[in-house]
């Protein structure tokens, strides 16, 4: 997949805008040296002309020297050099016409004009002639390049902070917000924008600190009532009253241990313990903690799985995938297939009527609202993808099955 960011999508911004004005001084490099020819030719057109027009006899002296008088080409008098020059000088552009001809001539870095008239011949040297400099241009051009690298160095310099700023997003979203720092160093809106973000990050850390506080107290406080209550209500004389009694303290010792559950979870305190578990034992223990009969559950899997979980909190996941099993089957049995990639959890009865990502809500109820799923898919889904395993449902020959997938990522050997 191809990276998108800031720094690259800047850095191409200038490298084209670099790139854009190099070739646009060398565009008006030749631009300039066409009209710098141009205005040359212009210049030796007339003088050669009215040299013609003068050695024609078609102009008088006066006329010759009027129309030459801005102009510095003296004749070359020096038989010697004359020779010399139209020996070894570059013949640049020739033309001919009826009067004569005239020709173009670059000998040592000067130019010359020749002119021919019948027998008649002159050589003109042109001392206001200078050749083409491209040094103006060129340190245009490099005043134009070092202003533009320094915007670019001062853009990045000024948008760097972002990069720190994005470390510090990523501890935030990977749940480390202890390890979050204020990255903001002046007075931008870069800076402004960190210590915002710092500020809302202390903010939640702080609410998470009271809630996971206030969990934790209440917890406490309501284990020992609920306790004293269920040893009181099993002293009392047998019937539907202490049935009812016990039925609702076990409800309430089952939603603390689901909060407790979750706050683990959303604290993230318990996939620090996670240790390589045999899956019978987490089975066992799931079944234990469900206080259900061992043969309400079936379990069929390899021999000696063992998976990489936090143990208490998968085995809270397979109890509760036990418990609506059983409240919700209609023989009141589940059956547990394991395989390397997948942990099936199979019951008998009729197929939800909406998709599981609605019973994975907290405290969503069945049609029967005295099995309520409760919590308790809401908590499975969060403990797995804790350990980084799916929940799926299907259904299939009149049964249910809810499946974990990917279990091939936490097996150990």
């Amino acid at each position: 997949m191809p990276r998108s960011s800031i720094f690259i999508t800047i850095t191409f911004i200038f490298a084209l805008a670099l790139v854009s004005i190099f070739l646009a001084f060398l565009w008006l490099m030749g631009f300039d040296k066409q009209n710098y020819t141009r205005e040359l030719n212009n210049k030796y057109s007339n003088v050669a002309r009215t040299n013609l027009f003068y050695m024609g006899g078609i102009i008088n002296k006066a006329q010759y020297d009027r129309q030459l008088s801005n102009i510095d080409m003296p004749e070359i008098k020096d038989e010697k050099k004359k020779d010399e020059i139209l020996k070894q000088a570059t013949v640049l552009e020739e033309i001919s016409s009826d009067l004569g001809s005239s020709a173009i001539l670059l000998y040592d870095k000067h130019h010359y004009l020749r002119i021919e008239h019948l027998d008649e011949l002159k050589l003109l040297m042109d001392k206001e002639f200078q050749p083409y400099r491209y040094e103006v241009i060129k340190a245009v051009f490099l005043v134009v390049a070092v202003i533009l690298l320094g915007a670019y160095i001062f853009v990045i310099y000024k948008i760097k902070p972002l990069r720190k700023l994005k470390r510090q997003i990523v501890k935030f979203a990977n749940g480390e917000l202890d390890g979050v720092q204020n990255v903001g160093n002046g007075k931008d809106e870069i800076s402004e924008v960190s210590e915002a973000f710092y500020e809302a990050v202390c903010q939640i850390k702080a609410l998470n600190d009271s809630r996971h506080l206030f969990l934790r107290n209440i917890m406490h406080e309501l284990k020992t009532p609920i306790t004293k209550g269920l040893i009181a209500a099993q002293m009392i004389e047998k019937s539907k009253n202490q049935e009812r009694l016990i039925s609702v303290f076990h409800k309430l010792e089952n939603l603390i241990n689901e909060l407790a559950a979750i706050e683990q979870i959303t604290s993230k305190i318990g996939l620090s313990s996670k240790t390589p578990c045999f899956m019978r034992d987490l089975i066992d223990e799931a079944i234990d903690i469900a206080m259900v009969e061992k043969e309400c559950v079936g379990v069929s899997e390899l021999d000696e799985v063992r998976v990489l979980v936090d143990f208490k909190l998968f085995s809270v996941a397979i109890k509760n995938m036990i418990d609506n099993g059983i409240k919700y089957s209609t023989d009141k049995h589940v059956n547990i297939v394991v395989s390397k990639d997948h942990m099936k959890f199979i019951t008998q009865g009729e197929k939800l009527k909406n998709d599981l990502d609605f019973y994975i809500q907290p405290f969503i109820k069945g049609e029967d609202t005295q099995k309520s799923f409760g919590l308790g898919l809401y908590i499975v889904s969060n403990i797995l993808d804790a350990h980084g395993l799916k929940f799926r449902y299907e259904y299939k020959n009149g049964m249910n099955v809810f499946v974990f997938e990917n279990l091939q990522d936490i097996i150990v050997t």
